[in-house]
């Protein structure tokens, strides 16, 4: 029939696969097509039925964009959600953190409302009895806690918490081989030679 001229021409220049045209010059578009418009005509004149034929004409390089195009905004959407996870940890961490450092300073000044009392009451005591039976001994025991009330009222309301920061920075920027672990980081080999050994340990015991 003369419907098959084209599949033999197509077949022969490797752009026919299964009913399917996969790739065609223009020009050779426009002839098949007019061919196959032709075809069909004398076709229906003759009163023939054809139950199906599908003419499909893939370009390969909009395809191929196509798939680019949606591997590029997929990597891209991977790469935000990544992010945002990440963001989302750092700000919990930093949240935690802020908490726990908030619950400690007013932990510290709570403390410090009860051991001021204390301190209060003591020094007060020991100076009247130095005083009353002229021994200067009592006031000895002062010295120590005047100490604590110090780093209490310093952690509570002072500056001690800036002054560990920057110590901190400092260690960090110029001390950072003191802290290094013994015999480095552990890795996934350490670990697994370890399990092994005590698993043979217990296997031979």
């Amino acid at each position: 029939m003369e419907v098959d001229w084209w599949k033999d021409a197509s077949k022969m220049s490797g752009i026919w696969r299964d009913g399917v045209i996969l790739e065609a010059p223009a020009e050779m578009l426009e002839v098949i097509s007019e061919r196959f418009i032709h075809t069909q005509g004398l076709l229906r004149g003759t009163g023939s039925s054809i139950s199906m034929l599908k003419i499909q004409v893939k370009m390969g390089f909009i395809f191929s964009k196509s798939m680019s195009e949606n591997m590029k905004n997929q990597q891209e959407f991977m790469l935000m959600n990544a992010r945002l996870q990440l963001e989302r940890q750092l700000m919990m961490q930093n949240e935690m953190r802020e908490r726990q450092m908030a619950l400690q300073i007013a932990w510290s000044r709570e403390f410090l409302k009860y051991f001021g009392t204390f301190f209060g009451i003591t020094a007060i005591s020991l100076t009247a009895g130095a005083i009353r039976r002229k021994k200067p001994a009592f006031l000895f025991p002062i010295i120590p806690l005047s100490f604590i009330f110090t780093y209490q009222y310093d952690l509570g309301y002072g500056t001690l918490l800036q002054r560990m920061k920057g110590e901190a920075e400092n260690i960090l920027e110029t001390e950072k081989s003191k802290l290094q672990l013994p015999r480095g980081m552990i890795t996934f080999e350490n670990l697994e030679k370890a399990r092994r050994e005590q698993s043979k340990f217990f296997i031979d015991k």
